[in-house]
């Protein structure tokens, strides 16, 4: 069933060809959780890549570090969940959730925000853009499997809650 019809700039097939359908179109839909993780530093991205490896049910489907490029795969990749950094190597994590309420309002990954700046205004405001979780990376960090793992669990049992 088509919710919407978003915009898509023509992508690269596998053959080499381009189309203007997004890549999960054109493939089956994985079984796996997909997730995007944008966060700017490479040693925590690099961990968090490890950690999700791990999980079953779920994969890593890219690591970006800006605002742009977050955006871009986002509407390339259509990730089930997004881990987000509020401070990118260019651009912010606000920016991308500004971009995803402006142009996906009804059609957007779960989103969890992952921050050395759990300020109480940053919190208040991204629950504002309605994020599923909003974790402190030196406090929260150990709560990201169990997340993943939930909505993995949501995604193959909608009812299930």
């Amino acid at each position: 069933m088509l919710l919407s019809t978003p915009r898509y700039r023509p992508s690269k097939m596998l053959n080499g060809l381009t189309s203007t359908y997004p890549a999960h179109l054109l493939m089956p839909a994985s079984p796996s959780l997909r997730v995007l993780l944008v966060e700017d530093s490479s040693l925590l991205a690099a961990r968090l890549g490890e950690l999700i490896r791990r999980l079953p049910n779920v994969d890593l489907i890219d690591t970006v570090q800006t605002e742009a490029d977050a955006v871009e795969r986002i509407n390339e990749a259509l990730p089930d969940v997004l881990i987000l950094d509020l401070h990118l190597r260019t651009g912010s994590g606000f920016g991308v959730l500004r971009t995803l309420a402006r142009d996906r309002p009804t059609l957007r990954p779960k989103i969890v925000i992952l921050t050395n700046f759990g300020l109480p205004e940053y919190r208040r405001e991204a629950e504002n853009f309605g994020v599923e979780a909003f974790l402190d990376k030196s406090r929260d960090y150990f709560r990201l499997p169990a997340l993943l793992r939930d909505f993995a669990k949501d995604r193959d049992d909608p009812d299930a809650h």
